[in-house]
């Protein structure tokens, strides 16, 4: 993952939502499997952390990731129907294939 950051232009919006649709693909968190929300900025520089999770919130109202409360706090899920267009997205912004 670090890897892929240090070639990205953190300016870009889209590279940010690929980027996170992307470790949550990678991971499978899909269906039953979610990850807390505060883990999404994992990864990216601190200083754009307020971006990462405002760009998150905005992928939630998109539908491309559901919101799951748990005693834990909020975690996110991939959405299943939405699967081919988030693999879609990821190919034609970070040119990943799955």
């Amino acid at each position: 993952m670090l890897l892929l950051l240090s070639f990205m232009d953190f300016d870009d919006e889209d590279k940010i939502k690929a980027t996170i649709l992307y470790h949550l693909r990678r991971k499978k968190v899909i269906g039953g499997v979610h990850a807390p929300f505060d883990t999404i900025t994992k990864g990216f520089p601190s200083h754009i952390g307020k971006d990462v999770k405002k760009i998150a919130e905005k992928l939630i109202r998109e539908g491309y990731l559901l919101r799951k409360m748990t005693n834990n706090g909020l975690h996110v899920i991939l959405n299943k129907e939405m699967l081919g267009e988030i693999e879609d997205f990821i190919k034609r912004i970070l040119e990943y294939k799955f």
